[in-house]
């Protein structure tokens, strides 16, 4: 661990982490426990036919775990893991002994698992199993092995033990059963979150539209109309001061408008995409007559991505030209794209038929159910790490925007959802017209527009190299920017970081590998050049509004609207 790292809190710590895992993109297909078992027996079946392959691997492992008990043992702990960050897993023999046959262990079983006879989706399932397995299996969540566990135990008299039970029981009642993540009481939206200055200018059934006050006195005409996913809630845009798009934009004379989707439940069982599209382009009709501009730059991100895309295609269909400019982030637009995603062990036919139906039941896909999947995807991250601080040590969870904003959960309809699990085998964005929006077929081909795509380096919920096909998609002037950073950090990255990095280049090439062999290598945050960007087509600078909303689209009331409090 770096000096920097030792000297952050392990709220800090945590919170860190678990930002680089929000739930952005939530899972659309659900986690089985028919799945789950039938990948562990198919495993189990496979071994038992391969009698050599169990005992090469317990032969090496019980060989490791002799040279453990005799000091003799090279294994070393990763030092990133920060599991076994504390001094005593290195400095205490019995701790170092328990890490080491840990490590030890869970790869002679991760070593049996990939040498089994299994067709690759069975095989990404049972690699799937056994990782959730051997992180539950860590002694790092034992309360009896784990040394800080120990110590503050007995540092604080047993107090430790008194509040991390009061914890568990708050969350076995009050969370569903898993860790919080996030100190709640710390954050409230429209007063520390969410609290740029504006007004909700236009309101239908599914969104909410928010104009934000200028800070200028001068502004660009052409409006900036923000997609968030319709899957969290969209004031990730404008979260604390510090890292707020909108009050980015605003100090550099754009005019954010962003849209606010209403959290469905089951009487909107029947919105679909087509509904979704619909309303869009109301709302950017509204943008549109109140700034008095002929066109709008546009941008979308994660799911709202893909909704912005169907959007674009649509308008191309009947050849309507509203938008000037097109930025989309993270977003995964083929879904033949390669990936290393864990998701894509869940996807089969029988899983999505299994998810449509579930939600069709209900009316709605919970955001509270696809928030708990998504932490079995990444335990370690999303519920170990809460299990230590908050159970084990008796802290609360930290107090961390981004973790409070991925918490702050939605529902989708359950036509939305199925049209978006439809889009994973038509994959209309690649394939021409197998998608129509009221009676327009989709064809992102007929798209012709300035394009602007962003990547993070380190995003495993949208990896990188398949958003470049996204890029691609669009065409080989396209330009693509990958950002230093995860799925949200590559959107929440304001200039002032001195460790912000990003790449830029024109999508020529066809191999994402040969695209960054050729592209410009820049220091400092991407924001820097999207504002520039941007003010190049964004029209002549007219006097900022006095007002938000003009006669017909009256301010209907402060930013951050009502539709982002429903429950």
């Amino acid at each position: 661990m770096s000096g920097k790292d030792k000297d952050k809190t392990l709220a800090e710590q945590i919170a860190e982490s678990a930002a680089q895992n929000t739930l952005a993109l939530n899972p659309l297909v659900a986690v089985r426990p028919q799945d789950l078992m039938d990948a562990a027996g198919k495993a189990i079946r496979a071994m038992s036919t391969q009698p050599q392959n169990f005992f090469q691997q317990w032969m090496t492992f019980a060989t490791d775990v002799t040279k453990i008990m005799t000091g003799q043992s090279e294994i070393e702990v990763d030092p990133k893991d920060r599991r076994f960050a504390d001094p005593a897993w290195k400095s205490s023999s019995v701790h170092k002994a328990l890490a080491q046959s840990y490590m030890a262990w869970s790869k002679a079983v991760t070593d049996l698992v990939d040498k089994t006879n299994l067709d690759d989706k069975d095989a990404a399932r049972a690699r799937l199993v056994t990782s959730i397995f051997i992180d539950t299996m860590s002694p790092s969540n034992n309360p009896v092995l784990n040394p800080t566990a120990l110590k503050t135990f007995v540092d604080s008299g047993g107090k430790s033990a008194v509040a991390g039970l009061k914890n568990f029981l708050d969350d076995m009642t009050k969370n569903g059963g898993l860790p919080s993540s996030v100190d709640a009481s710390k954050f409230q939206v429209g007063k520390n979150l969410a609290n740029s200055p504006g007004s909700v200018v236009f309101r239908n059934e599914l969104l909410e539209l928010i104009v934000y006050a200028p800070t200028t006195e001068k502004v660009y005409q052409k409006p900036f109309v923000l997609v968030p996913p319709q899957i969290n809630k969209y004031y990730s845009a404008d979260l604390s001061p510090d890292k707020s798009m909108v009050k980015f934009l605003t100090a550099n004379g754009i005019q954010p408008y962003c849209i606010s989707w209403r959290n469905p439940t089951k009487e909107h069982a029947d919105w679909g995409l087509e509904d979704y599209i619909l309303a869009l382009d109301e709302a950017v009709d509204a943008a549109l007559e109140i700034s008095g501009a002929n066109s709008v730059n546009i941008m979308g991100s994660c799911s709202g991505g893909i909704t912005l895309s169907t959007y674009l295609a649509y308008l191309a269909g009947k050849k309507q030209k509203k938008i000037e400019s097109n930025f989309l982030a993270v977003c995964v637009l083929d879904t033949e794209a390669e990936t290393d995603n864990d998701m894509a062990a869940l996807v089969t036919p029988e899983t999505v038929m299994a998810a449509k139906q579930m939600s069709k039941a209900r009316g709605v896909l919970d955001g509270q159910d696809m928030a708990k999947m998504f932490a079995w995807m990444r335990p370690n991250d999303l519920i170990w790490n809460y299990w230590v601080n908050n159970y084990l040590l008796g802290n609360q969870p930290p107090a961390f925007d981004v973790l409070f904003w991925n918490a702050d959960t939605t529902r989708l309809p359950a036509r939305l959802h199925a049209d978006f699990l439809d889009l994973i085998f038509t994959n209309p964005f690649v394939n021409g017209g197998k998608l129509t929006i009221a009676g327009v077929p989709i064809d992102l081909k007929t798209v012709k527009l300035d394009t602007y795509v962003i990547a993070g380096t380190t995003d495993h919920i949208t990896p990188w190299k398949a958003v470049y096909q996204t890029a691609r998609l669009y065409g080989d002037k396209t330009t693509f920017i990958l950002s230093n950073s995860g799925h949200l950090q590559s959107l929440l990255n304001p200039p002032g970081n001195p460790k912000s990095w990003y790449v830029k280049g024109v999508a020529t090439a066809k191999d994402p590998d040969e695209w960054v062999k050729t592209a410009e290598k820049k220091e400092g945050s991407w924001w820097l050049d999207w504002a520039e960007r941007l003010k190049e087509r964004s029209g002549p600078q007219v006097d900022a509004p006095k007002k938000a909303g003009n006669a017909r689209f009256k301010d209907l009331g402060p930013a951050p609207g009502t539709y982002v409090f429903e429950p």
